[in-house]
Order: structure tokens, then sequence, then C-alpha cells
């Protein structure tokens, strides 16, 4: 079978599963994908393999990845690859698959006026996502990432390694447990914010993400009042905290923020317009 009929074939496959979800993304863009990540191909050259023969082996392995992808099953979890900012992270089921919305964190970090040499704790880290490019995009701040599943601090270490980062370090912590004592420029966070009963856990790829990274008591607050309420004693003056949380709950969160006795508090909205990310400056 040529390449070019492979892809034909995918989008064919994918179809049932975007009447399904509407959350699915382009079918061709995930058939190509699919074909990349799989065989370990760059997708600008797909193009020159189009007419190509795939071997047995190949095709097995495309067809394998294709029938979990039509089964509803995270396109970043089969290739157990993602992108996130200018950094290729490995990604597993241990982890939320890292997001473009996600992203206006780190654009929200840079674009802080932080000491040159900050030192930046990056709460509930995951894959690394946030913590990792901060410190890819500055090499004189010093960067904490903590998490409390095992499995992602290992796989978050395993990015970091593979990236060469050597100013960030990842610990296993229950939120600020493992720096006790230690202050920081920014605190930034993606904790987890959804409702148990919220339907959108029903729905496309947070199905297969782990619930304990997704879901929070108190209509979704609880872990972003913990997180707000012990910031202050691990930020420097005119230190800042940085949270994501649902596109409702930014005025539930400013008030959190304000509970806490932070200033300048601000949301910002997401690239599809919904209120994504807020933060505030603690003083004095």
């Amino acid at each position: 079978m040529l390449l070019r009929q492979w892809l034909q074939q995918a989008e064919t496959a994918l179809q049932a599963l975007a009447q399904q979800d509407p959350h699915a993304s382009d079918l061709a863009f995930e058939a190509s994908r699919l074909w990349a990540d799989v065989l370990d191909k760059n997708p600008a050259s797909q193009r020159l393999y189009l007419d190509q023969s795939l071997n047995e082996a190949e095709l097995n392995r495309l067809n394998t990845a294709l029938q979990r992808r039509a089964t509803g099953e995270p396109l970043a979890y089969i290739t157990g690859r993602w992108w996130f900012w200018d950094l290729q992270l490995e990604v597993a089921p241990c982890t939320l698959i890292p997001r473009p919305d996600t992203e206006l964190l780190v654009e929200q970090a840079l674009a802080l006026s932080l000491p040159l040499d900050a030192k930046v704790l990056d709460l509930g880290t995951g894959t690394g996502a946030i913590a990792l490019t901060l410190a890819s995009q500055r090499s004189q701040w010093h960067l904490t990432a903590v998490d409390f599943s095992a499995e992602a601090v290992a796989l978050a270490e395993r990015n970091r390694s593979r990236l060469q980062l050597g100013n960030a370090c990842i610990l296993q912590s229950d939120w600020y447990q493992a720096v006790a004592g230690k202050s920081f420029d920014l605190i930034i966070s993606n904790p987890p914010y959804i409702d148990a009963a919220d339907p959108h856990l029903q729905q496309g790829d947070v199905r297969y993400e782990p619930l304990s990274a997704l879901v929070a008591a108190d209509d979704g607050l609880s872990d972003i009042r913990l997180i707000c309420a012990q910031a202050p004693l691990h930020l420097r003056p005119g230190g800042w905290l940085w949270l994501e949380h649902g596109h409702q709950q930014h005025e539930a969160v400013q008030q959190i923020l304000h509970q806490a006795g932070f200033t300048a508090i601000q949301s910002r909205r997401d690239y599809g317009g919904n209120w994504r990310i807020s933060g505030g400056c603690r003083l004095g």
C-alpha cells in the first residue's frame, strides 16, 4: 500500500470519531501525525513519501495506532509525544496532555518584570511543560517543578534530561511540602479545577486523562484556594502568583486572590476568548 492510500484510508476510519467527538482534530492532520510519529518521520517531508510503498511491519504499526485513535484514545498518548511552545515533550496517561491554552501562562510569566536570576516554582508540573519552557526561554532563571505523582515526576525528569535544561529541577511534592522555607519570585500553576460533576469529563481526550490532575472539590476551586492561601509564605515581596482556571471561574479566583492578600489582581482570556488565567502580586 502506498502512503497516499493509507492516509486516505486513515481519514475515512477517523470520520466516525469526528462525528461522535466534536473535539476531534482535523482528520488529515491526525492521519499525518500518526504516520510521522509512529514511523519517526518529519511531517514536513510527507509529500516526498506519498507514492512510496509501506512495508508489512510499517503497515501493522500504523494500523494498530489508527485503531487505537479510532476508538477515541488521544493522539498524544498513542504517539507518546506532544508539542508545547517549541518543545517536544514525552507524554503518558499519568499526566495531562499539554494544551495551547496553557501557553498563556508561559506568555504571562515571560512578560513579567522579574529579576534576571528569578526563582520560579511550577506547582503540579505534569510533563514539565510550563517549567521546562520557561527554563528554555530564560537560561538564568532557576525553575523548581513539583508534582504529587511519582510517575509524573519521573516523566518530567526524562523531559528535562533529554532537553538538557540544567536550570530546572523536578521534585515530588504535595504542593508546597518539598519547598518548605524557600521563597520564589513567581509561582505558576495549572492545577485541577474541574468540578467532579462537569459533563466535559465525559468528552474528548479528557476521558483518558488522570482525574487527579483534572478534578477538585468545592466546585473545582479547592486546590486553587490552597495554592493561593499558602503562596504568600513562599513568595518574595513583589512576587507573583499566576494560575490557570476554568472559563467561568475568573471572578471566584480573583476573589480568592484578594482574600489571600494579593494586589494588582487581573485575568487574561485564552485564544478562544475565554477567561483562562488569573494572577496577583504580593506586596511588602
